[in-house]
């Protein structure tokens, strides 16, 4: 644990790291998700989608969850690139209408391009989520740097031939954190995410949540996504994504216990439930009903 790392404040919402280990509920408006649970499979119009959403948002809001992220674009292994006018016309009208519905916690934007995130800030989004760790769409940084809100910056490994696991790992995160910050964004609205699943093997997933407290050297809070990830279904003999939920559970304890801030997860009440218990354990416990 590092209480020390300052807060992040920005309009009315806070995030006082050390405090709790925070839960983004993740809120797939594609049709083509690895965890299977894409809106646009289940619904047609947008007015159907739209109910949805909010329907499923504010679900995990009553489960638990701190932030939700909102993505039109699968980042699973294969999928198809999506243009930039359909991603907007499947996220715009999502977060403009949870922004009103669940005014009580930001809501974020899950994508790799500027304009999607520009659109989606100036409808009232409180967050990005940049998969490409501001690696990807040049004008990425300088957006967020605009509407001065949080960004998670996630690993990536493109163009490498070799990786060594934490090694590049911190080098590229260090390298996000010297981008943002040359493009003008605050030091304490950068959060980190290694990027577990994203070009790993199965065993250097592992090593990965082996060694998470490394990450502390960074000074920033860090995030972990490892819900119903591949991996977890490798470990247990090859079970599909809807029998992942213990394995999630798993990992999201021994992130807590290696310090992560915040954890991504598809299945908000059981890992609340997960993040309480641990967070008793490693942040200390208050019995409020004594």
């Amino acid at each position: 644990m590092n209480p020390a790392l300052p807060e992040t404040r920005w309009g009315r919402f806070a995030l006082i790291w050390g405090s709790k280990t925070y839960l983004m509920g993740v809120l797939n408006v594609t049709p083509d998700s690895f965890s299977r649970d894409g809106l646009l499979g289940a619904a047609t119009s947008e007015e159907a989608i739209v109910r949805a959403a909010v329907e499923r948002a504010s679900a995990m809001v009553a489960d638990g969850a701190d932030v939700i992220d909102v993505g039109g674009e699968s980042t699973r292994p294969g999928a198809a690139p999506v243009a930039l006018e359909e991603e907007l016309r499947r996220v715009l009208p999502v977060v403009q209408t949870l922004v009103g519905a669940l005014p009580q916690v930001p809501i974020s934007i899950d994508t790799s391009k500027a304009e999607v995130a520009r659109r989606a800030l100036e409808a009232g989004a409180g967050l990005v989520n940049d998969v490409t760790g501001l690696h990807g769409d040049p004008a990425m940084a300088e957006v967020i740097a605009h509407y001065a809100v949080p960004v998670v910056v996630m690993s990536h490994r493109r163009g490498l031939e070799r990786y060594e696991v934490m090694s590049d790992t911190l080098r590229v995160l260090a390298s996000s954190l010297e981008c943002g910050l040359q493009a003008g964004i605050r030091w304490e609205m950068m959060i980190l995410d290694p990027g577990f699943g994203f070009g790993l093997k199965p065993q250097e997933n592992l090593e990965l949540l082996r060694r998470l407290g490394e990450l502390r050297v960074l000074g920033r809070p860090v995030l972990i996504g490892t819900s119903r990830k591949g991996t977890l279904g490798r470990v247990l003999g090859g079970l599909p994504v809807e029998e992942r939920l213990e394995a999630t559970a798993a990992t999201v304890a021994l992130s807590i216990a290696q310090g992560v801030d915040m954890v991504r997860v598809h299945d908000v009440r059981a890992m609340a439930r997960v993040a309480r218990v641990a967070d008793a354990v490693v942040r200390g416990w208050k019995d409020v009903g004594a």
